[in-house]
């Protein structure tokens, strides 16, 4: 199945931008040159997780693995365009399935863990999936009896389950079985361009999509994660992030197998199995979450005893980075601090030290791709095309200063959500895609050669008319030596139709009131209309899987307290 346009597929496949490799043999490659090299590491608590000892494969064991995940589902069925969707945790048989799952030329829908009946019947309505591929034992827990209510009449496939005859891998195969599905998969007509996945997204129009994506769309991401970090052959990489999205399929997945390293999981995010993964498997690159980075470095006895001698970056990104942090780790540590803005549609900015080598610029600014009279060492920079327009009059924004939707085109964004014309017809205007976030153009004056981000365009708080990035106060507050995270919401006023409030995670023990956070803020020299005028403390903020806050889940809390 494919459902990129023709004239698509021609234009990047004549520029080279996309090929003829499919996922799938980018194991196959990896297999034949580096068959002994380590490939994948299960998370070290696995037996926590699913049971069972954590796994460790070489290429070579690896490949056996997925040959007979990809017996056990065709003697199942399971063909060409087939859905399946899979809920599996951050263990080795998340990416192996994937990989099967390619190789038949079927499709996956990967989903978070966290997701239940409610959300898994409106996705099976949707898809209208062939199977559901799940495990029963997660953390206790029948997580593919449980969820296999939502759909009904459907097969049920698991994996990672011991003591289930029926799971994927307990599977003997017949040798006239095996002979059988080699000849089928050797005569099988397969191109690059087929979909391969259907991930999820609240996207632009607020609920829940799906996102087909095609193998070329994600080896195009994979590039570009490739050209920021600096990646290099028989890297170690180490993914805290759900395998189900862009962050951990293109980020992780793709770009490790591209480079036939080392894929080091975890699940969930857990600190001090993080950092001990870090320092034993020697890892090269991974990801996390600002405000994770940023308590690291106010509390440096965590680290103290961690060998980072072989961590050369760290991708971060969903929120301005902090000046101060990004100088405090490459000072202190030498370790990179990437600053990564994209969304699961496809678009990708990308900050890193080879284009923004200014710590204090590249926390808030990114290289405007695409648009003419700059160059960048990023790959991706000369592939997309990007503009901002101004959100109530189209009209294109080339002067600093002034927010505009940023519109993104090339050849890592999806062609459309899943069986939704309408909410097409408003994300996409030619080959543009409406990103659905606010940037502004800025620079030196006679360069104005970077964008900066200001916020979303449904998070921007209006206070009687004036327009507020809640972004702006989460990067401000961040650097406030009482706080952890933090972030901003606007709660509704009948006067005013918006006010800012700021909930606020502090250091254990300490107390932090409403005037010291305005004190502080005035003190920065911000807008006195951009001042909160509520705050609340919380135990943690409420954030999806990948990281990003919630913050309409704040407003409740802050009703539960009487703030304005």
């Amino acid at each position: 199945m494919q459902t990129t346009k023709a004239s698509i597929i021609k234009t990047y496949t004549a520029l080279g931008w996309w090929g003829t490799t499919r996922i799938d043999e980018l194991l196959d490659q990896a297999v034949a040159a580096h068959p002994q090299r380590t490939a994948i590491v299960d998370p070290p608590n696995r037996s926590e997780i699913v049971g069972g000892e954590p796994l460790r494969w070489t290429y070579s064991e690896l490949a056996q693995r997925v040959e007979l995940l990809t017996i056990s589902l065709y003697a199942r069925g399971v063909r060409p365009d087939d859905i399946v969707v899979v809920q599996l945790p951050n263990v080795v048989e998340l990416p192996e399935v994937i990989l099967a799952l390619s190789r038949l030329g079927a499709i996956v829908s990967p989903v978070p863990v966290q997701y239940g009946i409610l959300e898994l019947s409106r996705i099976n309505h949707l898809l209208d999936p062939k199977a559901f591929l799940s495990l029963r034992n997660f953390k206790g827990q029948d997580l593919a009896s449980a969820n296999s209510a939502a759909f009904k009449g459907k097969m049920l496939l698991t994996v990672a389950s011991l003591n289930d005859a029926a799971d994927l891998y307990n599977y003997d195969a017949s040798s006239s079985l095996r002979e059988e599905c080699s000849v089928y998969l050797t005569s099988r007509c397969s191109s690059a361009n087929d979909i391969v996945t259907i991930c999820w997204t609240s996207g632009t129009t607020g609920t829940p999509k799906g996102v087909p994506r095609s193998h070329n769309h994600w080896i195009s991401i994979a590039s570009a994660v490739r050209d920021l970090a600096g990646l290099r052959d028989n890297d170690a990489y180490l993914n805290p992030f759900p395998m189900v999205n862009m962050g951990g399929i293109g980020g992780f997945l793709v770009t490790w197998l591209e480079s036939a390293g080392k894929l080091v999981l975890h699940h969930p995010m857990d600190l001090p199995i993080f950092l001990s993964q870090l320092a034993a498997e020697k890892i090269t690159y991974t990801i996390a979450p600002p405000a994770m980075l940023t308590m690291l470095l106010k509390d440096p006895a965590l680290l103290e005893d961690i060998d980072l001698s072989s961590l050369r970056a760290i991708g971060s990104g969903s929120a301005p980075l902090p000046s101060w942090m990004i100088e405090g780790w490459e000072n202190r540590y030498g370790i990179a601090i990437l600053n990564n803005f994209g969304s699961n549609e496809g678009m990708c900015l990308a900050s890193g030290p080879d284009d923004v080598p200014n710590a204090s610029e590249r926390g808030e600014l990114f290289p405007r791709f695409g648009v003419e009279g700059f160059s960048w060492t990023n790959g991706m920079a000369s592939m997309v095309k990007t503009k901002l327009i101004d959100p109530e009059t189209n009209e294109e924004i080339t002067v600093p200063n002034r927010p505009g939707e940023l519109l993104y085109a090339g050849p890592t964004i999806f062609d459309g959500y899943w069986k939704s014309p309408q909410a097409n017809a408003e994300v996409f205007s030619g080959d543009y895609f409406h990103t659905g976030d606010l940037f502004e153009i800025d620079g030196p004056e006679n360069n104005p050669c970077y964008y900066r981000f200001v916020g979303r365009l449904k998070d921007i708080i209006s206070r009687g008319g004036m327009k507020i990035s809640p972004a702006e106060l989460d990067n401000l507050l961040a650097s406030h030596p009482q706080i952890l995270d933090a972030a901003a919401v606007g709660i509704p006023d009948e006067v005013l139709g918006e006010k800012v409030g700021v909930a606020l995670v502090v250091v254990g023990g300490e107390s932090l009131t409403l005037e010291d956070v305005v004190t502080f803020l005035r003190n920065s020299g911000i807008a006195k209309f951009k001042l909160p005028e509520a705050s609340v403390i919380v135990d943690e903020l409420p954030r999806n899987p990948l990281g990003k806050v919630l913050r309409q889940e704040l407003l409740p809390v802050f009703a539960e307290r009487g703030m304005p």
